[in-house]
């Protein structure tokens, strides 16, 4: 672990003295090559664990370093090392750590956030990308990428006329490798689907564990909605819509295992309210709850800091936890450290398991982003639903 004694005023903020910065600012004055070569000799961001330093290069009033991580200072601002344009911000990061950030540069009045251009590791969202750091520990689990040597799974494109919001809406089913007829299956209910394809890798996921024998093959309904805002937080006709329309669907056009045992629901961020929205309402109509990331609001911790937006979800959860009962039989739940709803995920656990479903919390030194929830997707699919036992034939 490296050593570090100094700390370094940067305007009214401090930060750790990098060793590899300091002795940089040694040469500087005596050779003219040495900012290059610390930039071409090293791999940026400048690991030294626990320290981490940021590093730009060019004009500007003022950089700062924005990240995600609760509970730090957003916006840290970069020292510029005296008569060079090389500006740097030294943080500490605790071990087994995954960072998303973004640079922001100051300049002749305005502001523009860009990529690390020394760093090219990239997480993608809707939103765009962020640059990523991992921290000394963290690695990018080989389940949760694409193996060319693993059979992949098939989609469907389910069209679904629906009665209850009076439109026609589309969404993906996956289909296991080596899929039969003759077999039965266990079926997953996925929201924001179409989102976990694209940024959590769901699909090789799911091809990998099924591979590995560590899930069973599964049928998974990759959902949406049409207005993500009203339907997530507790409107009533998207758990009819779920519940009456999109399973008959499913149970018309796929061999499903029946029971709620072989059924799961599963959501990140306001997706996950969305699960434990159905599952309040249908309680026990599905086994297993996969949440992540929910954005629990409720009175004593969320409702003023949420929003109005977020009035439903803080009137549903103040229910629950007046009166809690069981939803499903298993609830697997994950939240990153780095994110403020790391509170509410936590003072949910013990609710849920008052009322005797069997209960599953993991915390992780992450964000609220797609690659934490990827991250997660071994540890809740493989308690969820374990091996390959569900497999029913005729």
């Amino acid at each position: 672990m490296a050593r570090f004694t100094g700390v370094e005023m940067v305007g009214e903020t401090s930060m750790p003295s990098s060793p590899a910065v300091e002795a940089l600012r040694e040469r500087v004055g005596s050779d003219p090559g040495a900012v290059e070569e610390f930039v071409s000799g090293h791999e940026l961001p400048l690991a030294e664990p626990p320290l981490y330093t940021f590093v730009y290069r060019g004009a500007a009033d003022a950089v700062r370093l924005r990240h995600w991580i609760f509970g730090l200072p957003s916006s840290q601002p970069f020292a510029r090392l005296p008569g060079t344009d090389l500006w740097y911000r030294t943080v500490e990061i605790p071990d087994d750590s995954r960072l998303e950030y973004k640079i922001e540069v100051l300049q002749g009045g305005g502001a523009r956030w860009i990529e690390d251009p020394f760093n090219d590791a990239r997480a993608r969202d809707p939103f765009g990308a962020n640059s990523v750091l991992a921290a000394r520990g963290y690695e990018v689990p080989s389940w949760g990428t694409p193996n060319p040597s693993v059979p992949a799974g098939s989609f469907d494109e389910v069209v679904l006329e629906s009665e209850v919001f009076g439109e026609t809406r589309h969404f993906p089913v996956y289909r296991p490798a080596r899929f039969r007829e003759t077999r039965r299956y266990p079926l997953l209910v996925v929201y924001d689907g179409p989102d976990y394809l694209e940024y959590a890798n769901l699909a090789a996921v799911l091809d990998n564990l099924t591979h590995a024998l560590e899930i069973p093959g599964m049928i998974v309904a990759c959902v949406g909605a049409g207005d993500r805002m009203r339907e997530y937080t507790g409107d009533e006709r998207h758990a009819r819509y779920v519940v009456e329309e999109v399973i008959p669907r499913l149970e018309d056009s796929y061999p499903l295992i029946e029971g709620a045992q072989a059924r799961g629901l599963a959501g990140a961020s306001l997706g996950a309210v969305a699960a434990f929205d159905v599952a309040r309402r249908y309680p026990d109509r599905f086994g297993r709850l996969l949440l992540q990331s929910g954005s629990f609001a409720f009175t004593d911790i969320g409702e003023s800091e949420r929003g109005p937006a977020f009035e439903p979800i803080v009137e549903m959860m103040n229910d629950y936890r007046a009166d809690p009962f069981r939803l499903a039989a298993k609830a697997f739940v994950s939240v990153g450290v780095y994110e403020s709803l790391v509170w509410e995920n936590r003072a949910l656990i013990p609710v849920l398991r008052r009322t005797g479903m069997e209960v599953q919390f993991v915390e992780a030194r992450d964000g609220h982003n797609w690659e934490n929830w990827r991250d997660r997707l071994r540890a809740g699919l493989s308690w969820l639903f374990p091996g390959p036992l569900w497999m029913v034939y005729e």
